[in-house]
């Protein structure tokens, strides 16, 4: 199941990979589909004519993208209707999705790990610090293998 699931990841992360190039591109402050309208020179009426809505519907549009309320749907629509193809995608925040989950099994494993550390120093019976990282790295490979659900807890 491990290998399955590692396969899984690396497909996904090459998926992604394509998205990384635009990941820094920010959207123009009054949206994509006011950008390309206007520098196509298409007036509201027209962009609205070729949406079957009025002028005042196709402003809309416009300022439901700017403020980010308009759903995929309509977005595809009027893609369609600028002879263009909406494109979209997750870029992790992470190197990539297998850094993201390797970084949660760490952080979840540290916790785990550190809380038994805590209550055996509670006892005296404390763990030196090399064998606190080994128990930790153990642990994260454990959870990794496991592609333990807890991680995203």
């Amino acid at each position: 199941m491990h290998q399955k699931r590692q396969l899984l990841l690396q497909q996904l992360d090459k998926k992604l990979a394509t998205y990384k190039a635009v990941q820094q591109q920010q959207p123009p402050v009054r949206g994509w589909v006011h950008t390309i309208r206007t520098s196509l020179n298409m007036s509201l009426r027209q962009l609205g004519k070729k949406l079957n809505i009025s002028a005042q519907g196709a402003r809309d549009i416009e300022q439901r993208e700017a403020s980010g309320t308009i759903s995929l749907k309509a977005l595809r629509e009027v893609g369609d209707a600028l002879d263009m193809q909406l494109v979209y995608g997750f870029v992790p925040k992470a190197v990539s999705v297998q850094a993201m989950v390797e970084a949660r099994a760490t952080a979840l494993a540290t916790k785990i790990v550190m809380r038994t550390h805590h209550n055996m120093q509670l006892e005296a019976q404390g763990n030196s610090e090399e064998r606190l990282k080994t128990a930790i790295e153990e642990l994260r490979d454990e959870l990794l293998r496991e592609m333990n659900k807890a991680i995203w807890d």
